[in-house]
């Protein structure tokens, strides 16, 4: 409608246009007015048609700038209206007949236009105009109280994820498609040859990818190509805002020129004066609007990349193969997301730089030379000079940040294995061993970022001595070739306002350049990770299969295309509804079968098919973190009916009655608050929920009791279980079990050596037949698990896991009416919970402290940093500001010399001050910016070693509160920003804020009168930054709040891929991460809008002080010389950019200053009691007789919650045996946490060898005593430094021990012996090997107490036996504490204490508790020794 009576408009207009042209070809002359008129509003309705169209496109619904422009059009079309009806009425008028009827038609329909403009149209689908009412609304908002979450805006339909990453992925799979054509040659080179775990030695390696450079160019899918497409066209916008914007920038200059022309000549009217200032005031608002229209394209742009990058990295994880997945550790491909993914939004703002920058420069060079003639060509040779220089810096800055980001990549692998294994640490007394390696990778870190300080220094005087170096030679150039060459006022003043524009050009061309080295960095780093190969779905045939529901023929199978086959030739088939047992030494291949059933493993050749759905239940339970009913249901519906009987089949009901709100308590990260066995339960119970056709366990019962594996074999996996009618696939270790199977698979080396019902394999008396006969007697028992995860080291981290603290286990035993059998458990009872208690979480998310940053954090950055260098950098920067504005005035009192006889006197004392007073400039900035350089590093060296220190020393519960994703962030993303973001910030916030005021100061002194406007311009600038930083600096803390969930989730993922994929879970988990990276950009988003609304407000500030600097000059220019106008006129001109800065700074300044507040908060965190007490340090034999005696000790895991264990009495005597039994969750591992004093006593004491534990320092206890922990965990590193840390003692005491933990031949047999490398979480051992690891280090030690925590619950039975009798013979003079689930260890130990609810309810020798048929009586019995 609107744009149809638009271009009625424009035609009636122009129909004016065209008789009036007609009208002078007939010789009858009009006034130019009838030419003129119609011509501009032909192009102003064609304009605003276009106007109208354009707002449609952007979902405006009713303009208000249109509104008012058919207003004011109406509004002069009445009074021309009015006086043609004059004219007509007058009688002996003619009346040109055709200019009536267009003019009346065009009055009728602009009338039109107006009604319609009042009404608003049909709201359109979504908006993207982010109007300026609701960012005021949002900075009001956030002025008067910080912003919350919930105040944001949602995003616009085209900045979410889910539009944003299928555009990029689209692309990217056409280009990949394109470049397959011209195949691409991925090779993976063995890192180092690597002896696996697997017994038959099979080599694993560890892999690299190499790109083999394909023989055609090209042939690697272009990353660049797929952004462009992607993001270009929105993207080119940007391109003609720019360049306007480039033009007006010199506009400044040359109405300076014709304003100085003024000021000169004496008889110029006044109203020439006020139209230049007008003009100077219109140009610079003009160029505040484009600029900023840009600003926001370029930054919705960059936000768009973030989001593609993150969403591509992620779907990317899901679906690489095993074999790439080695080659990027978790941390890489985290910090693919994070660091890299920042370097594309960065770039995005600068990328225009690239063509902009050169331009501005030939432009300002040109004018230059009209101006000053050739002598420009000294300055353009100076800064051609200063070309090379800056890039040879640049090359070298690109060397030193490569070697920066490796050792902040190892130094963040090594802090996460930190946080991961800190109980480990603590229990052995480990910190400052891994304190002493953090530091030495930091060290390295520091060296490098101390050798680009000083090139930073080095570029930063190069930087702002450039133009005045340029100006100097152009000046001493121009004036030293020709006597009559004058400087005046006109030729200086312009030429510097031009050398400044030139300034910024010449600045920002290397950075851009840096960025965009780092971006191309980046870009590899990505296309390489985007082009890993993927795992092939097609290898294993999903669907209808006529004969059974598993088939596997002559199949062969290994991890990567490179490794030799850890599965060879495998055949058998599975028939519907059967149950299949897979049984086999550790390291055979068991688990390996299984991940080739999900598709995990590359199949070299042979057939497999598996109808149906699969779920999956993996060795090491893989648990979100979320509510534990989110946990079961796993994104399928909610049936409560199915939900009950599945709790209830996996022995869950006790535990959900204990936990603290029922089913919907928060679980931690990797399932800190969840034992061992209540883990596999909840891993087991999701498999169960899920109801598939096919179910593949992965020896699910090694970490529960004897009674609660009964319990869950015969009411899920066995024949009267749930999932009788299912086909089940079962790894275990548990012979009892064996009878009940349909058919039994016996693997050795990676090959089916037997297969057949159970009585079969006994009558063919072969390796399983023998195997059988040495186990069946000794152990009836359920669960031997063998707890390895991918035998090849496959899935990373997993097994690193955190250890398993019993935190609720036990904790709220109390809180539950336990006594109720489970058939009276209703609904309402699976969500008991007062309504206080529902809101107990265990972690904590990372939060966002409020208000302004206190002025505490900037003297402790201060202090950080050393005063005595914070106060010289202050009072450099002063010197050389002064020394600029000095030099500036003395040019003004230059070009104010009287001429005579056409030559200026005393030129080259002139020019010699003016040399001086540069050079006294160059060197203060170079003092300053060394200073701030070094000081930065000094500042940041001392935090970090301030932050690592206290996270050591902070107690457990700390790290089970924390998520480890935040702790990360504190040593990655704020260790970062304090060691090269804060000093550079630093320098540009004081060089802003000293140019303002310098260019007051002159102002002040050209036009003293100015001092009226001044002070309410400053105070209204101050309000708006304020007003503006309040809300900047929240969404930028939400913003950095809302980031941790993306990377803990993404972590997570990594973590659980194999689960994910099993259950075929992908599409959701996508669309989880795309709702976190929304949920970021929705804080990321307003900020962008803030910091253009604050831009445009303060611009107009800046322009303000040109009008009244120009306005003043006008007015008083009788009395003040041409030199000093064009001083104050110039330096006013810069005021608007330095404003902006200053306001860009200080609040960057402010928001990134938050990083040092974020790595204090964690220095000042509760500790743990002291490390080393010197007055109370107990004698260094001790304890040398071992006696260890609980005095009425109690324990509780936190303040608020009940006790764990109660009053216990019992007295262990030196040397003797005792074994610690109860069901899940008596407070056996309490117990053990409480000796070692990772939690303290809430009463009572325990004394060992007459000393009170609690009084001695925690490593003088801990070295002292000596546990073999329930996870093996080890750290990547040597052999030989997971043995012995601290270099204590000799390889052949070393090699001792390895040989009484039967590793001996194991280590020898590889080539690195000793220094073989263990990679994250000792992920290339298996974990038997990793709990004979474990063993080693106790022998090593040799302390007088040892504690067993479940410690053979990993091995299988050989391997125990083993284990055993080294302890028995070994520590036979030290005393042994044993947690056991399996009963036939500690059979023969003095002395068995049996808990039960945190009390010791028995407590005798073995057979002594058999006759008394108590607790221990029913144990036994289930475990079928009695």
């Amino acid at each position: 409608m609107f744009q149809a009576l638009g271009l009625l408009l424009w035609i009636i207009c122009w129909a004016d246009l065209f008789y009036s042209f007609w009208e002078r070809s007939q010789n009858i002359f009009r006034p130019p007015v009838f030419v003129i008129s119609p011509t501009v509003l032909g192009i102003t309705m064609l304009l605003a048609t276009f106007l109208i169209q354009y707002e449609r496109m952007k979902g405006v619904q009713s303009s208000g700038v249109m509104l008012i422009f058919w207003f004011t059009a109406l509004l002069c079309a009445t009074i021309i209206f009015r006086s043609k009806i004059l004219h007509a009425l007058n009688l002996g008028a003619e009346v040109d007949v055709f200019r009536y009827i267009t003019f009346y038609s065009y009055f009728v329909l602009v009338l039109i236009q107006l009604i319609l403009s009042c009404f608003p149209e049909r709201p359109p689908l979504f908006s993207e105009t982010v109007n300026d009412p609701v960012s005021v609304q949002l900075m009001i908002q956030g002025y008067r109280r910080p912003l919350e979450a919930k105040d944001l805006w949602s995003l616009n339909k085209e900045d979410t994820s889910e539009e944003v990453v299928q555009g990029l992925a689209r692309y990217w799979e056409k280009e990949c498609a394109n470049t397959k054509k011209q195949a691409i040659k991925m090779v993976y080179s063995p890192k180092k040859q690597m002896k696996s775990s697997n017994s038959n030695g099979d080599v694993t390696e560890e892999v690299e990818a190499l790109i083999v450079k394909p023989s055609q160019r090209n042939s690697a899918p272009s990353l660049l190509k797929v952004l462009y497409k992607t993001f270009g066209p929105y993207f080119l916008m940007s391109f003609l805002f720019k360049a306007c914007h480039d033009l007006m920038m010199f506009s400044g200059p040359e109405i300076l020129k014709l304003l100085i022309n003024f000021v000169n000549d004496k008889d110029a009217p006044n109203w020439q004066g006020y139209l230049y200032t007008g003009l100077l005031f219109a140009c610079a608002c003009l160029q505040t609007l484009i600029l900023h229209q840009y600003f926001h394209i370029c930054f919705v742009t960059g936000m768009r990349l973030k989001t593609a990058v993150i969403g591509a990295v992620y779907r990317k994880a899901l679906v690489i193969t095993n074999s790439a997945r080695k080659t990027s550790t978790v941390g890489e491909i985290v910090n693919l997301m994070s660091v890299d993914a920042q370097r594309f939004m960065d770039l995005a703002t600068y990328i225009n730089m690239i063509w902009s920058a050169p331009l501005q420069v030939i432009l300002a060079l040109y004018l230059l030379w009209q101006n000053l003639g050739p002598s420009v060509l000294a300055g353009v040779a100076v800064m051609i000079l200063l070309v090379p220089v800056n890039a040879v810096m640049a090359m070298k800055t690109k060397t030193y940040q490569v070697a920066h980001m490796k050792s902040k990549d190892n130094r963040i692998k090594l802090m996460n294995e930190i946080l991961n294994g800190i109980k480990v640490l603590k229990l052995y007394a480990w910190e400052l061993a891994f304190k002493e390696k953090v530091l030495g990778i930091r060290q390295e870190e520091l060296k490098v970022l101390k050798k680009s300080a000083y090139l930073a220094a080095v570029s930063t005087f190069t930087w702002v001595c450039a133009p005045f170096l340029v100006a100097l030679s152009t000046f001493a150039v121009y004036v030293l070739v020709d006597k009559n060459n004058v400087l005046d006022a006109q030729k200086a003043f312009v030429s510097l306002a031009l050398f400044n524009i030139l300034r910024f050009p010449l600045n920002i061309l290397p950075m851009v350049i840096s960025s965009m080295v780092q971006a191309s960095v980046s870009l590899k780093r990505l296309r390489l990770f985007l082009s890993h190969e993927e795992l092939e779905p097609d290898s294993i045939i999903r669907g209808s299969i006529k004969d059974g529901n598993i088939i596997v023929k002559n199949a062969t199978f290994s991890w990567s295309r490179t490794d030799p086959p850890s599965l060879n030739d495998i055949n058998f088939t599975v028939p519907e509804g059967s149950l299949i047992a897979i049984v086999g030494q550790v390291g055979c291949g068991k688990s390996s079968l299984l991940s080739a059933l999900l598709g995990e493993m590359d199949k070299r050749e042979g057939y497999v098919a598996v109808k149906g759905s699969v779920a999956y239940v993996p060795q090491q339970a893989w648990i979100q973190n979320a509510a534990l009913k989110d946990n079961i249901i796993f994104g399928r519906e909610m049936k409560e009916s199915q939900y009950k009987r599945v709790i209830e089949a996996c022995a869950l009901l006790p535990d959900i009655e204990i936990l603290p709100s029922g089913d919907r308590t928060e679980i931690g990260e990797k399932g800190v608050n969840l034992s061992g066995g209540q883990k596999q339960r909840v891993s087991l119970a999701r498999a169960v929920y899920c109801n598939t056709d096919v179910y593949l366990f992965d020896d699910p019962l090694s970490a529960v009791d004897a009674h609660v594996g009964k319990h869950i074999f015969d009411k899920v996996i066995g024949p009267k279980g749930i999932l009788k009618n299912k086909t089940r696939v079962l790894v275990t270790h548990g012979v009892s079990f064996l009878p009940l199977m349909d058919t039994i698979i016996v693997m050795t080396d990676g090959k089916i050596s037997e297969m057949g019902s159970y009585q079969e394999l006994l009558n063919q008396d072969g390796a399983f037949a023998e195997f059988l006969r040495t186990y069946a007697n000794a152990d009836q028992d359920v669960e031997n698990g063998e707890g390895k995860h991918m035998e090849n080291g496959v899935l990373a981290n997993e097994a690193t896991g955190k250890p398993i603290l019993r935190q609720l286990s036990n904790s709220s035993t109390y809180s539950g009416e336990t006594g109720k059998s489970l058939n009276q458990t209703s609904t309402t009872e699976l969500q008991k919970a007062p309504a206080e208690k529902n809101a107990w979480k265990l972690t904590e998310a990372d939060t966002a402290k409020t208000g302004r940053v206190k002025a505490t954090v900037y003297w402790e950055y201060m202090k950080a940093i050393g005063l005595f260098i914070s106060f010289l950098s202050i009072f450099l920067f002063m010197c050389n500001h002064i020394a600029a504005l000095a030099s500036n005035y003395w040019l003004s009192l230059w070009t104010d010399d009287p001429v005579i006889n056409g030559t200026q006197q005393h030129t080259h004392v002139r020019l010699g001050v003016y040399g001086a007073l540069g050079m006294s400039q160059g060197i203060a900035v170079f003092g300053y910016s060394m200073a701030v350089s070094i000081g930065g590093i000094f500042a940041s060296r001392h935090l970090h070693v301030g932050l690592l220190h206290s996270v050591l020393r902070s107690p457990m519960s700390f790290f089970e509160r924390t998520p480890s994703g935040n702790l990360v962030n504190r040593f990655s993303k704020e260790m970062d920003t304090i060691d090269s973001v804060i000093p550079q910030i630093i320098k540009m916030f004081m060089g802003s804020l000293f140019n303002v005021i310098g260019a007051c100061i002159i102002i002040l002194l050209a036009t003293p009168i100015a001092a009226i406007v001044i002070p309410p311009l400053g105070f209204v600038y101050f309000f708006v930054q304020r007003f503006y930083v309040a809300t900047s600096r929240q969404l930028k803390r939400l913003e950095s709040v809302s980031r941790s969930p993306v990377y803990s989730h993404f972590n997570e993922t990594l973590l659980g891929v194999s689960v994910i994929r099993a259950f075929e879970e992908q599409t959701r988990f996508k669309q989880q991460s795309d709702l976190k990276v929304d949920e970021n950009q929705k804080a990321y988003f307003p900020s962008i809008v803030a910091n253009r609304w604050l831009a445009v407000r303060l611009e107009c500030v800046g322009n303000c002080i040109v009008l009244f600097a120009a306005l003043f000059a006008v007015i008083a220019r009788n009395s003040l010389s041409p030199g000093l106008v064009g001083l104050s006129v110039s330096y006013s001109l810069q005021v608007t950019t330095y404003l902006n800065w200053l306001v860009r700074m200080s609040s960057e300044m402010e928001t990134n200053i938050v990083a040092v507040e974020r790595v204090k908060e964690y220095s000042e965190m509760e500790k743990e009691a002291p490390w080393c007490i010197e007055q109370t340090a107990p004698p260094n034999n001790w304890p040398h007789e071992g006696k260890v005696e609980f005095r009425g000790y109690g324990l509780r895991y936190r303040e608020d919650l009940d006790l764990v264990l109660k009053n216990i009495n019992v007295t262990i005597n030196g040397g003797e045996k005792v074994g610690i039994v109860g069901r899940t969750g008596a407070g056996k591992s309490s117990l053990t946490l409480g000796l070692f004093r990772i939690n303290e006593s809430a009463e009572g004491e325990i004394i060992i060898d007459g000393v009170n534990v609690a009084k001695i320092g925690l490593h003088d206890l801990r070295f002292k005593i000596t546990i073999i922990p329930q996870d093996p965990v080890l750290f990547s590193g040597s052999l030989r430094m997971n043995l012995d840390p601290f270099d204590k003692y000799s390889d052949e005491e070393i090699w001792t021990s390895l040989e009484l933990a039967h590793l001996k031949n194991f280590v020898s047999s590889l080539p690195d012996k000793l220094n073989h490398e263990c990679s994250e979480g000792g992920e290339n051992l298996s974990v038997g090997q990793r709990q004979l690891v474990c063993l080693a280090r106790a022998l090593l030690r040799k302390s007088k107490i040892l504690v067993l925590d479940e410690a053979t619950a990993a091995v299988d039975l050989e391997t125990d036996d083993l284990i055993q009798s080294t302890i028995r013979t070994q520590f036979e003079d030290c005393t042994v504490l044993t947690i056991a689930h399996r009963l036939n260890t500690i059979m023969d130990y003095e002395r068995v204490l049996v808990l039960d609810k945190g009390e010791i309810v028995e407590c005798d020798s073995p057979a002594n508790l058999l006759q008394k048929k108590g607790i221990f009586y029913s144990m036994a019995k289930d475990s079928g020794l009695v």
